[in-house]
């Protein structure tokens, strides 16, 4: 009886076994009983529901109050276009970095004539702004670039001149589209490169902190005042940042426009997929991911209208000022509302819906608004991300997701660089061009997201993400090894193999891993979005963002120690690879299933066994009792019988 009374204090309770393992239980069928705290808080004018914490109808959102509302009716769909249609603005400023931030060829004006001093074709470097990552849409990380050592001299310096930075007047030829940027503005070469570095870093931070506040605050007043107070802040910085006086004060500004960024694409994720219905949720998510690429391809035309880096800065993100209009058009989360039992304001709203999607109230067949009217008086019950670490299953799908997202983003930027590897690309002049690096970039992304959606569709979302994370990890041990191997047999002319096979593999090897990487970390982030209860939706998507920008962190930091310990970066990254793929067979199955809409949904949201039992068949070491809960997660009391306290995880008696 004192287990029990433990159980009912923390707030655990077994609910009725699912029908099928892995799937999370309808609210209709999981009536939690009260605990006595929550008997006391609740108030006395519920008489169907008296002292209930959790009303079953009402919290099952996607089988009971979205069917009623229409399910995807027009004023949904209305609502999921407005949440497309910033993804371009994003999409913009998210790759804005190639152009603000290239390094340009430079010329110093010695005695009256020009002398070339660092030529990035002709010493045959990758341009400076060649991004090290698959450009990821759904998740806002700057594109980093690769190390811009300064090639050999070209020209003749006067004598007792052999320092090629001993310049006191520089000219810049810009590849990018622009006639002047940030490295030509305030001369961001020789001693002064490493600012460079500094401005790449500053925004991905801005991006990290912005992810884990916005998404904390956004599950504790909404989703919709989060993300028009990011707009309004981004717009600020964001045109502060075009008239920025100097390259700390562009940093700065970069760090928090980075911030705000970062609270418009959070918010955003969330709203499209608290907004759909089981069957959408993966369609409409990679909607969002193709517009912001038509971004991607659209922004060097933009740069070249625009000339400058300050007017260009401008022109990304005024758009943004038609986002304020949202405070009238785009109503709060209703799932969010519901989650977190704000019944007064979700009957207003579920009115309003019914009148724009011309739904009769006579068509409310499980009684939703009757059950909505009882409880008109109950207490807001929000939750704040924090509450994960005292549950025993939901934590560890996120910590998987977050270690998914940072080695997927992370080990991208090593396939990147051995793509633009000097020494590989030696004889591709192509290789070498600005445009042609970008749209490479840009090309292998859309084949990552053509790919995900026949993958996703027949696999589901663990399987497609396993299968991702397998193809990532042969890429990158391939790389490693075959190559080193290679590399030992062209020493010997009888083996008949040459340099040129080697650079051929590393780059196979390395359009590979960008491609599996970026799904690896796409998926990451929509798979979060799915398995975490929709009261701390906004955390569980903040952690796994920010994990994604810690492993993008290293790319400007190792370019800022000029790419030492680059090999051991990868080796790690590797490493990690195999521990992702044994940790994904731990996560459930998300496809066609509802959202958890609170924690107890989330905890026991259960994996799946991948080869299911046959009819009839039935694992060692399990009796009848344990297989109704394989999970081992449900340690209460249900239906009047008790379970021993020495059960593990597995569902399996310990001595």
């Amino acid at each position: 009886m004192m287990a029990i009374d433990r159980d009912r204090e923390s707030g655990w309770m077994r609910e009725p076994e699912a029908e099928e393992n892995g799937s999370v239980l309808p609210a209709s069928s999981t009536a939690i009983p009260p605990s006595s705290e929550d008997m006391s808080a609740a108030p006395a004018s519920s008489p169907a529901h008296p002292g209930s914490r959790y009303n079953p109808l009402l919290l099952d959102f996607d089988g009971s109050v979205l069917p009623f509302l229409g399910g995807l009716g027009n004023f949904n769909k209305r609502l999921v276009l407005l949440t497309w249609i910033p993804a371009l603005f994003l999409s913009f400023s998210q790759f804005s970095d190639f152009f603000l931030l290239d390094i340009p060829d430079k010329w110093c004006k010695t005695n009256g004539t020009m002398v070339m001093m660092n030529t990035a074709h002709d010493s045959h470097l990758p341009l400076g702004n060649a991004t090290t990552r698959a450009p990821e849409v759904m998740l806002l990380l700057p594109p980093t670039q690769l190390p811009t050592t300064p090639s050999p001299i070209l020209g003749t310096l006067p004598p007792n001149n052999n320092d090629s930075c001993l310049c006191h007047q520089w000219n810049y030829q810009i590849h990018a589209g622009l006639v002047q940027n940030v490295v030509s503005k305030w001369d961001l070469v020789c001693d002064s490169s490493w600012k460079v570095h500094i401005a790449k870093f500053s925004l991905v931070v801005g991006l990290i902190f912005g992810y884990l506040i916005t998404g904390c605050i956004a599950d504790w007043i909404g989703r919709r005042l989060v993300l028009l107070f990011s707009v309004v802040f981004n717009l600020i910085f964001g045109l502060s940042v075009a008239l920025s006086v100097n390259v700390t004060m562009f940093s700065t500004l970069r760090f928090f426009e980075g911030f705000c960024l970062a609270g418009i694409f959070l918010c955003l994720y969330a709203l499209r997929i608290e907004l759909c219905p089981p069957g959408h949720r993966f369609m409409i998510t990679m909607v969002a991911s193709f517009i912001g690429m038509a971004g991607q391809f659209l922004l060097p035309g933009l740069a070249a209208l625009c000339r400058d880096w300050q007017i260009l800065q401008a022109v990304i993100i005024c758009p943004f000022i038609l986002m304020l209009s949202y405070w009238y058009i785009f109503p709060e989360s209703l799932r969010w509302q519901m989650a977190t039992m704000q019944f007064e304001t979700s009957k207003k709203q579920i009115l309003q819906i019914l009148h724009r999607n011309r739904v009769n109230t006579e068509s409310d067949i499980k009684g939703v608004m009757p059950e909505l009217e009882r409880e008109l008086l109950s207490r807001p019950k929000k939750v704040c991300i924090v509450k994960v670490v005292g549950t025993r299953n939901l934590w560890k799908n996120i910590l998987v997701l977050c270690v998914n997202s940072l080695t997927g983003y992370g080990i991208h930027h090593c396939f990147a660089k051995s793509l633009m590897d000097p020494e590989v690309n030696m004889n591709t002049s192509i290789m070498h061009n600005f445009y042609a690096n970008y749209f490479a970039m840009a090309g292998i992304t859309l084949a990552s997201c053509l790919a995900m959606c026949p993958v996703v569709g027949f696999l589901g979302r663990r399987g497609g993400l396993l299968l991702f994370m397998i193809l990532t990890a042969l890429a990158s041990l391939l790389q490693l090894g075959l190559l080193n191997l290679i590399g030992k047999y062209t020493q010997r002319p009888d083996t008949g193999m040459s340099e040129t096979v080697k650079n051929k593999f590393s780059i196979v090897f390395s359009i590979i891993g960008m491609f599996s990487s970026h799904a690896v970390g796409s998926l990451s982030v929509f798979f979060c979005s799915e398995i975490t209860p929709t009261v701390i939706r906004g955390g569980g998507l903040g952690l796994v963002l920010a994990s994604a920008g810690f492993g993008m962190l290293t790319a400007p930091i190792m370019e800022l120690h000029n790419q030492k310990g680059y090999f051991l970066h990868h080796v790690i990254f590797a490493c990690c690879t195999l521990i992702c793929i044994i940790c994904i067979l731990l996560l459930p199955e998300s496809k066609n299933q509802n959202l958890p809409e609170n924690i107890p949904d989330g905890e026991h949201y259960t994996r799946q066994p991948l080869l299911p039992h046959k009819k009839g068949e039935q694992p060692l070491l399990l009796t009848n009792s344990e297989l109704k809960d394989y999970s081992g997660l449900h340690d209460s009391v249900a239906m009047g019988d008790g379970v021993s306290e020495n059960t593990t995880v597995n569902g399996i008696k310990s001595a």
